[in-house]
């Protein structure tokens, strides 16, 4: 069936299996049921997709900044202060909740078609698939890697040339709600960065992420001595500089989002322009 049906994950695949969703010659298949060609799968991808369980958050009517949409994905700008899924703290209000809204037909697909995600501080671009294949397509290029996110970071501090971090993350060891560089059992990340700008006590870089873990520019940056300004999770709650220390986020922007589209190939890239308290602030360093 994976070679079948190559739109659908083999998950999803084995889920529709285990609900009965899936016909061998007419009769209920297993998954251990060995084929030898010639035989008929009765397969409804449209029945096993209403089947899907609807997600029980409920849909509000939050406004959304759409850069792109047609019948199989969105592209959405994400402003700070918003959060993507719900969770502990935030049970409504999220970007979850106003895709509900804005595309009913999402509720049937896991976590509403939302294949990554950003802080709720951090602003910018995110993709999110509107059907199955979508979202399988989606999430085949993130683990490929072939899905470029560059993101505008303002670091403290001088950072003296281009580099990249090259280390694990994983779950703090006491601080269950932060992440950290965890050498052993940690998963694989790697940041790009680029320096564009020095200012007095900060350094405007582009970070691209080559995998996309939880917190990760935040925490690589802050491993190397430059966690960025307004972050007193990961940096300094002060840094001498009354600019920086009034910044009340992570500066953290997703201005750049390419992929190829899941339904026709097309290579497709969008461009999110700085945030007004973002570019206030720049402009006051520049000063």
């Amino acid at each position: 069936m994976a070679k079948l049906f190559p739109e659908h994950s083999r998950s999803r695949l084995q889920g529709w299996l285990k609900e009965g969703l899936i016909q061998l010659d007419g009769h209920l298949a297993e998954s251990k049921r060995k084929v030898y060609g010639g035989e008929r799968i009765g397969f409804a991808a449209d029945f096993a997709a209403l089947s899907a369980p609807v997600l029980a958050d409920t849909a509000e009517d939050i406004a959304l900044c759409v850069v792109f949409e047609d019948d199989h994905i969105l592209v959405i700008d994400k402003p700070a202060g918003l959060v993507v899924h719900p969770g502990n703290g935030n049970a409504t209000g999220t970007l979850l909740n106003a895709l509900l809204h804005h595309a009913p037909q999402v509720s049937g697909i896991p976590r509403a078609g939302i294949v990554h995600r950003l802080d709720k501080d951090t602003s910018g671009l995110l993709v999110v698939a509107k059907t199955l294949i979508a979202q399988t397509d989606l999430v085949r290029q993130m683990q490929a890697r072939s899905v470029q996110r560059h993101y505008l970071a303002l670091a403290l501090g001088t950072v003296e040339r281009d580099g990249t971090v090259d280390a694990p993350l994983g779950r703090h060891a006491v601080q269950r709600t932060k992440m950290a560089i965890v050498r052993a059992g940690g998963k694989e990340a790697r940041t790009h960065y680029a320096v564009l700008e020095r200012f007095e006590k900060s350094t405007l870089l582009e970070c691209r992420l080559e995998t996309g873990r939880t917190h990760q520019i935040r925490v690589h940056l802050a491993s190397i001595k430059h966690p960025l300004a307004g972050d007193p999770v990961y940096g300094k709650a002060k840094c001498g500089d009354a600019r920086l220390d009034a910044f009340p986020r992570q500066a953290l922007h997703a201005w750049r989002l390419a992929l190829r589209h899941p339904a026709t190939g097309v290579e497709m890239s969008w461009e999110s322009p700085l945030p007004d308290d973002f570019a206030q602030l720049l402009a006051i360093l520049r000063e």
